[in-house]
């Protein structure tokens, strides 16, 4: 099965007030393993970005303004994410910018979810962590995914964290030797040297004196009925 852990940012936060996207970052997944290939561009978004985004992703006018539009690279993108599932925290958000980029490009380009299925982490997790937070900061912690370089945000990092916590949100600790085997494939072909490298720590819980005791009546009880 492919996937694509997909992540961006904007101008600002209503695309009804003709906010665009400046970066876009895409992390492929391969069978649950984290491969070397992923998608990263930056874009001119012909217009300022609002300060208040700015705040959150570091992005400046100045940096953007010799990117490629985003239309150049429409078809590249395509290409990458076509057929796959992709995989995105708060999915309506970055959907709802990525229609109109396809829509303002006036090219003959059907739109993502008519070339992908869309899972929403936010979604899933609020279904498995009900009444919690669930940031993307929020479940790195819950999934001891060091975020520790996300001073601000950015594509590409938050589609790579997303991708681990991912993996583990799903797929309980199996998934994190997914992650190192992918890691290690990516590094012995010294490819995606970009990705930021990632710490694990699997938290060890011992069993209460209450719970071994419980144990021990359910293990006697089990026997008694053999």
């Amino acid at each position: 099965m492919r996937q694509i852990v997909l992540d961006t940012e904007t101008t600002g936060l209503r695309v009804e007030e003709g906010h665009r996207i400046i970066e876009i970052g895409c992390i492929e997944l391969v069978d649950r393993r984290i491969t070397s290939k992923h998608f990263h561009y930056y874009f001119n978004p012909q217009r300022e970005v609002e300060a208040g985004a700015f705040a959150v992703h570091g992005i400046s006018n100045e940096f953007l303004k010799d990117k490629p539009l985003f239309s150049h690279m429409l078809p590249a993108f395509v290409e990458f994410v076509k057929g796959a599932e992709l995989i995105i925290h708060n999915a309506p958000f970055d959907l709802s910018f990525l229609d109109e980029e396809f829509k303002l490009t006036k090219q003959n380009f059907p739109l993502i979810t008519e070339i992908c299925t869309v899972v929403d982490t936010l979604k899933l997790a609020r279904q498995l962590h009900p009444g919690q937070r669930n940031t993307l900061d929020a479940l790195c912690k819950r999934y001891s995914v060091d975020a520790s370089d996300r001073q601000l945000h950015g594509a590409l990092l938050d589609a790579n964290l997303l991708a681990r916590v991912y993996l583990a949100m799903t797929g309980g600790q199996g998934s994190l030797f997914d992650v190192l085997e992918g890691d290690a494939s990516a590094m012995a072909s010294g490819v995606g040297s970009a990705l930021p490298s990632q710490k694990y720590h699997l938290k060890v819980l011992l069993a209460t004196p209450e719970e071994q005791e419980a144990h021990q009546i359910y293990m006697k009880t089990l026997q008694g009925a053999k």
